[in-house]
């Protein structure tokens, strides 16, 4: 599996504990991201986690066109570069225009496609262009394997440093579901993969003009993802969820950030350790084939 560079570490590198992506949905002001990175930054350092900062600059894809979107491009860019150089972290922001490639690239490390335009192929090579890292969310309409052309479109530009990430798929109306299996197979496609533990308790568009979601289980999804294995998490996060001005039903209390991120760190090593464990059993003949009929 290819390993995407990031700052002074690569996603997908298997002797680090996974990524943390996290920030506020929406940047709201420069305060709001400077007490999200301080934080944010050291508890990960705390537990060996290499960290990104993320908050997006547009939400273009709010349910109602009266929702706060976010203060533009360049006051947007100028405050991710601003907690860039005080907090020494990689930063990770979204596009939603060809056009806003190039100069977001100036500033994030890692350029990420929306879900809802992870088949824009313009956008797609907009962003591979730029040569940073590409971070490509699974539509909530398409399956783990189809994520191989979006792949393909980037690899197409001589761009090799991808991450994918899954973040739930339609179920009903409403509604969204993680199947589990998602991850090892888009991580077959050969790159690292990532869960969005926030964006997949969403119930979109199910809260009058705006989405809805089910902050409670995140736990529970971030628990499952991190057993089944994963080389990042992203996490929306935010000092007073309720108050946020996007997605206040779902990002995680900046408070309890420590305490979900502690159990990841213990499932992951985990999960690490049985992989060499069953490794150097393997190694040494220790496994043998079941009986047929079994």
């Amino acid at each position: 599996m290819r390993v995407a560079q990031v700052g002074g570490f690569c996603i997908g590198d298997s002797r680090h504990r996974p990524v943390v992506i996290a920030g506020p949905c929406a940047a709201e002001s420069l305060d709001l991201c400077r007490e999200v990175a301080r934080i944010a930054s050291a508890v990960c350092a705390s537990l060996r986690m290499p960290y990104v900062f993320k908050a997006s600059f547009d939400k273009a894809n709010r349910t109602s066109g009266t929702s706060y979107r976010g203060p533009g491009m360049k006051v947007g860019l100028e405050w991710l570069a601003a907690v860039k150089a005080e907090f020494g972290v990689p930063v990770l922001t979204d596009i939603h225009e060809t056009y806003q490639a190039a100069p977001v690239a100036e500033v994030a490390d890692i350029v990420q496609i929306p879900a809802f335009l992870c088949r824009q192929t313009d956008l797609l090579v907009a962003a591979a262009r730029t040569g940073r890292c590409v971070n490509v969310k699974k539509g909530q309409f398409m399956a783990p394997a189809d994520m191989a052309h979006a792949v393909a479109k980037i690899e197409g530009e001589g761009n090799r440093s991808i991450l994918l990430t899954e973040r739930g798929v339609s179920f009903g109306y409403h509604t969204l579901v993680v199947d589990m299996c998602s991850l090892p197979q888009m991580r077959a496609l050969g790159y690292p993969v990532c869960f969005d533990g926030t964006h997949s308790v969403q119930q979109p568009s199910a809260a009058g003009g705006r989405s809805g979601g089910m902050r409670e289980y995140v736990p529970h999804l971030v628990r499952a993802a991190t057993a089944v294995g994963l080389d990042a998490l992203f996490l929306e996060v935010h000092p007073d969820p309720p108050k946020g001005l996007s997605d206040p039903a779902t990002m995680w209390p900046l408070a309890e950030l420590e305490g979900l991120l502690r159990e990841v760190a213990a499932l992951d090593d985990v999960v690490k350790s049985r992989v060499v464990d069953g490794s150097d059993r393997r190694e040494r003949g220790q496994f043998s084939g079941g009986s047929e009929g079994e």
